[in-house]
């Protein structure tokens, strides 16, 4: 017996009400959220939507619905490249609950389809992640945007999708900081038609933010708490990831201790035991490689808040990114 396909996408959106769009940046601005099951999500659409208030945007006027539809797009895009990712790296589950590839294959079991449950479960997941991208371009596209707005959004939306299919192809994790802060603020700006200054300082405001984001993910991929991060402990060394973390504990102790150095090349990408992995944290954290990944971090944190401080953006819009940056790189989980 085949799966059936009762999937549907619904032809048109809800819409958004004035009242529930010009609440929506002082009540769900601010969004670094807790997921039930353990973790933060800095999610791209209200960088988006800052991009374009920061930019000269008014949440009450004419367009607001527009810039928050195109934002949205940017959550289809994310989800995209999650189920991608998850296919690529395998886990079993993210933040506590199943991945989409295995939540597929547990499907197909249960129901007793023919064929090989974890290949129905790959090839369903990839599939899904692909009309995750299509349903996000359908939403930029129709977003009731002017064409003004679409033509200076269309290139940024175009730079977005080759840098995530790049980042899953070469493993950039960075190019996170990509699809996650920066190109949304680029596009809000674009949104908005903010002046090439006001683009530049957003987007290297989003480079460092999203790129100290990133490293404090690192950190919490070898230190983190399973109950805080939705992940096992240890989950990158086991996955033999070698954030910057681990490259820079094997430089270091590759001057200060060869021995552990070498130990830590061996057990990367392995099957660890706990005493396995509190020995190897504590070759990380021993060799200053915790220490240098922290003082990255601050200084991508302080220089992306004076860039912005600095920058045209409005005052509200500055207050907001800064307080999202700091709770962005300073999470413990």
């Amino acid at each position: 017996m085949h799966p059936p396909c009762s999937w549907r996408p619904r032809s048109t959106a809800a819409p958004l009400s004035p009242a529930s769009a010009s609440k929506l940046p002082a009540g769900t601005g601010h969004r670094v959220s807790r997921s039930p099951a353990g973790g933060k999500r800095v999610r791209p659409p209200p960088f988006a939507w800052l991009g374009w208030i920061g930019s000269g945007g008014d949440r009450a006027g004419s367009q607001a619905e527009a810039a928050l539809r195109t934002g949205a797009a940017l959550e289809m895009f994310h989800a995209h490249g999650l189920i991608h990712d998850d296919v690529i790296d395998a886990p079993s589950t993210r933040r506590g609950a199943p991945v989409a590839h295995v939540m597929f294959a547990d499907q197909h079991r249960a129901h007793r389809w023919r064929g090989d449950a974890e290949m129905f479960g790959t090839s369903a997941a990839i599939l899904v992640g692909f009309l995750a991208q299509c349903w996000a371009d359908d939403m930029v596209r129709t977003s009731g945007l002017p064409m003004s707005a679409q033509q200076r959004v269309a290139p940024v939306w175009a730079e977005l999708r080759t840098e995530g299919l790049c980042r899953q192809l070469l493993d950039n994790r960075y190019r996170t900081a990509s699809y996650t802060v920066e190109r949304p603020l680029h596009i809000g700006a674009a949104t908005a038609d903010a002046d090439a200054g006001l683009v530049a300082a957003c987007r290297a405001f989003g480079v460092d933010v999203g790129i100290a984001f990133q490293l404090r993910d690192d950190l919490l991929g070898v230190f983190g708490a399973p109950e805080e991060t939705g992940k096992p402990s240890g989950d990158d060394l086991a996955q033999g990831k070698h954030t910057v973390p681990v490259t820079a504990a094997l430089r270091y102790a590759e001057d200060q201790d060869p021995g552990a150095a070498e130990y830590l090349r061996a057990r990367i990408g392995t099957r660890i035991s706990d005493e396995d992995l509190s020995t190897m944290r504590a070759v990380i954290t021993d060799v200053g490689a915790v220490e240098h990944v922290d003082r990255d971090i601050a200084a991508r944190t302080e220089r992306a808040v004076g860039t912005l401080r600095a920058s045209t953006a409005t005052a509200p819009a500055k207050d907001r990114l800064a307080a999202m940056a700091i709770s962005a790189t300073q999470r413990t989980s």
